[in-house]
């Protein structure tokens, strides 16, 4: 008998068997972000959950983190407001949650301004939460912050006009978002700036670094707090945020920064890591996943970092 006449005999019983195989053994699911309590990302200053429905603040990431296993939400706060006001907005949507769907604890992850938002709902309701990871976010406060204040001090006739405008382009990202949120820009100016970052750490202070550079508790009032940070600028340049970053970058004197923080600013609880070669936006994986060739992807810092959510049980 010829080999092709063989090859036809044994084809479709060895069909057979791997259909067989296959459906006695199903491949096992994902769950490599698989944490036991659902996860919900919090957005910074001028953030938002999608625009239109169809622009992701966190790029990809939400997606990739459910593809693990994980139960993600994005929460929607105000684009700018003080940590408090966001803070009392992302309660209301885990009360819903826990409401909807039984859940208990919560893991919270917030990028910028969303990491002090995160912490104010920890501090404040720390049944709610089960861990708080901080991204790139101005525990210490940030210069840039600092920078604006100065040229638009209290009294200045500017100053209440740049807020208009301000708070009016922020509440664009809200109405495009699909948000009806409240905006105070200089609320999130105060809440940003060194002074207003030291008045909020003596306030909420769990997790707070014992050092000016240093780690703070891993686990202060049941809740678990881990921080990461950026010090790169510009990094892409095909990236349209560089140039903005960049500027940014030249208030820090030196410092280590990702435009818009410092490295050491971005510190608070256990610090996984503070140097990844990423600009504030790069973070979050913006602009549309650009960043540096030989950076790490946010994506999967973010997978990683769930995996040790779910190793600590959380």
């Amino acid at each position: 008998m010829s080999r092709p006449k063989l090859r036809r005999l044994f084809a479709a019983p060895m069909l057979f068997v791997v259909l067989l195989l296959a459906t006695a053994f199903p491949a096992s699911a994902d769950d490599y972000t698989k944490t036991r309590y659902p996860v919900v990302l919090v957005h910074g200053l001028f953030g938002f959950d999608a625009i239109g429905g169809v622009y992701d603040y966190w790029f990809g990431i939400p997606q990739a983190l459910r593809d693990g296993g994980a139960q993600v939400y994005v929460a929607q706060v105000s684009a700018a407001n003080s940590n408090e006001m966001r803070g009392e907005q992302l309660i209301a949507q885990l009360e819903t949650l826990k409401a909807l769907h039984g859940y208990s604890k919560f893991n919270l992850v917030g990028h910028s301004q969303g990491g002090p938002t995160a912490r104010y709902v920890a501090s404040v309701r720390p049944d709610l939460v089960a861990s708080m990871t901080s991204i790139g976010s101005p525990h210490a406060g940030s210069k840039v912050a600092d920078f604006v204040g100065a040229v638009l001090p209290e009294g200045s006739p500017l100053r209440p006009l740049v807020a208009s405008f301000v708070n009016a382009f922020s509440s664009l990202i809200g109405a495009l978002s699909g948000g009806q949120s409240p905006q105070d820009s200089l609320a999130a100016l105060k809440a940003l700036d060194s002074a207003g970052a030291a008045r909020f750490n003596a306030l909420y202070p769990q997790g707070k670094p014992a050092t000016a550079c240093g780690s703070g508790a891993a686990v202060a009032g049941g809740v678990r707090y881990y921080s990461f940070g950026g010090v790169s600028n510009s990094t892409n340049w095909l990236d349209l945020s560089d140039p903005a970053m960049i500027a940014g970058g030249l208030l820090f004197g030196g410092e280590a920064n990702d435009g818009l923080v410092g490295r050491c600013s971005s510190h608070w609880g256990q610090v996984i890591r503070d140097d990844y070669e990423w600009n504030h936006l790069d973070e979050v994986n913006q602009i549309a996943g650009l960043r540096g060739v030989f950076s790490a992807n946010p994506t999967s810092v973010y997978r990683a970092h769930l995996n040790r959510l779910k190793g600590a049980g959380l």
